[in-house]
């Protein structure tokens, strides 16, 4: 009899197991594919093999009762998981599969086929009483409303509402006012950090901040709610999505400062594009230091990402080629955000080199690439070399243009003074051009004296947005510095009719102390 894999040896004897030949007793081939899910991420990802082999050598040799924690295992372990349904069919019709395995087949069919879960529940309560872990699959896939309130109403009928993980649950799918609620008919010994985190996390996605911030500080009140860096970076991305990246850095700093919580992967990710877009180059550099010294830099791409950025976005381009040039392992992100990076800063041609690197290197680009690297021809007013990548887009790597990317080739085009090609580009643009194209053209017309241009661009704003009466202004002052006095006088004239308003300057003293 063939004996058991060791577990050192299960990932490279994956083949072997599979192809062993028949004569095995159907308790060793159990116990052989038992260890390979435990043990062996490489079986994990080949259930169907494994559910072939089970076939094969155990389920129509051996009694039921066996193999149900081997069909259990692949259902809970594998990933994918093996279609739940057509395994349950293989089972005899008697006697009934236990609960374990339909709960297991519950939570498969729950990421993959909700509708089907919930038919299989119904099948399940024929044959057996459910227990907590047949409801908490279905609470984190619930399709629509009225399914969950319907399920809430089972499981208050049958007594579940006191199980501290399924009241948890039960908090996720439903939205505001429904959560607050929810958690306050929740006793207080039963209000854990999971409980505030979830309603925490729905009224920043509500932009509600300052529930929010009331939230998090009552917290601290209670033991059992002790702040988690779950919280703490629910807060953190939370004022960031709120457009409040100042207090996003402050949060940042508060948890480093209190020291009761170390940040995470999460919690950079969160706070270091805060410290980019409010150029607080003292947090950013602290979160690089500590991402360094504790190894998160090296084995996350999306942190390292975010140290690339940061310091591009404090304009720190030393700092952040050095941590591009030392990652281990690259992303599209990375070679986007240093690309984006150098055209922040004004250096095009660094940025076009490295686009060139980046096709060297084998890395696909994608629409944001392009962006990157056209703001770097117009940067450096590479004329040639911009429209040479614009018509590569669609040719070469099958991305087909967008308004951004026309938007870029027509500041290359007009920074470089080639109006009447930024002006036949745009009126051969598949999509209608917007008020920044239209401005962008504008901008170089007025750099480079081209006023017939610069009549059609502002003619185009003025239908574009009627209530922006600078535009009026504009069209007025170039007729009036060409000496076309009557057509200026129209253009007021229709700036009063369109209620275009024009904003009154304003002028600021400031007056010296007293002492």
């Amino acid at each position: 009899m063939p004996s058991t894999v060791a577990a050192g040896e299960a990932s490279q004897s994956f083949s072997s197991a599979v192809t062993t030949p028949d004569g095995w007793h159907p308790r060793t081939s159990e116990r052989r594919l038992l260890h390979l899910l435990h043990h062996s991420s490489r079986a994990r990802r080949r259930p169907l093999q494994l559910l072939a082999f089970a076939v094969r050598h155990c389920l129509h040799s051996s009694p039921p009762s066996p193999h149900h924690h081997l069909l259990t295992a692949l259902l809970l372990l594998s990933s994918p998981p093996p279609p739940a349904l057509p395994l349950l069919s293989l089972l005899p019709p008697d006697p009934p599969p236990p609960l374990t395995l339909l709960n297991a087949a519950l939570k498969s069919l729950s990421a993959s086929s909700p509708p089907l879960a919930f038919r299989l529940l119904s099948s399940l309560r024929r044959l057996h009483a459910p227990d907590r872990l047949s409801f908490l699959p279905l609470l984190g896939s619930t399709p629509s409303f009225p399914l969950l309130s319907s399920l809430h109403a089972l499981l208050l009928r049958l007594g579940f509402l006191s199980h501290h993980a399924i009241s948890l649950a039960l908090l996720k799918p439903y939205p505001l006012p429904h959560i607050q609620t929810l958690f306050d008919e929740m006793p207080q010994q039963s209000k854990c950090a999971v409980a505030y985190n979830t309603l925490i996390t729905a009224y920043l996605k509500a932009k509600d901040l300052f529930t929010a911030r009331h939230l998090f500080d009552e917290m601290q009140r209670f033991k059992r709610s002790r702040r988690s860096v779950v919280s703490w970076n629910a807060m953190i991305a939370g004022c960031a999505w709120c457009g409040r990246d100042d207090m996003a850095v402050r949060y940042f700093e508060d948890m480093v400062r209190e020291g009761e919580v170390a940040p995470d992967d999460g919690t950079l990710a969160a706070a270091l594009p805060a410290c980019g877009r409010t150029g607080n180059a003292g947090a950013g550099r602290w979160a690089h230091e500590y991402a360094s010294t504790t190894g998160i830099l090296d084995r996350s791409v999306h942190v390292a990402n975010a140290v690339v950025d940061m310091h591009c976005k404090c304009g720190d381009l030393s700092s952040a080629t050095e941590v591009f040039q030392g990652m281990r392992q690259r992303s599209v992100v990375s070679w986007n955000t240093m690309i984006s990076g150098f055209s922040l800063n004004g250096q095009g041609i660094k940025g076009i080199e490295l686009f060139q690197e980046m096709m060297r290197s084998g890395e696909a680009p994608n629409a944001v690439t392009f962006l990157g690297v056209l703001s770097c021809c117009a940067h450096a007013g590479a004329v040639d070399v911009g429209q040479g990548i614009f018509q590569s887009m669609q040719s070469q790597h099958g991305i087909q243009a967008e308004i951004e990317h026309y938007g870029c080739m027509v500041d290359l085009l007009g920074r470089s003074g080639v109006l009447d090609k930024a002006h036949a580009l745009i009126q051969e643009m598949p999509m209608r051009p917007n008020a920044a194209i239209w401005g962008s053209l504008l901008s170089a017309c007025r750099s480079h004296a081209g006023l017939g241009i610069a009549e059609v661009a502002l003619k185009e704003l003025i239908s574009l947005e009627p209530w922006n009466s600078g535009n009026y202004v504009l069209l007025a002052n170039l007729y009036a510095q060409t000496g076309r006095w009557e057509e200026a006088g129209d253009v007021r004239k229709l700036m009063r009719r369109m209620s275009a308003h024009k904003t009154p300057g304003q002028s600021l003293i400031e007056e010296p102390s007293s002492s």
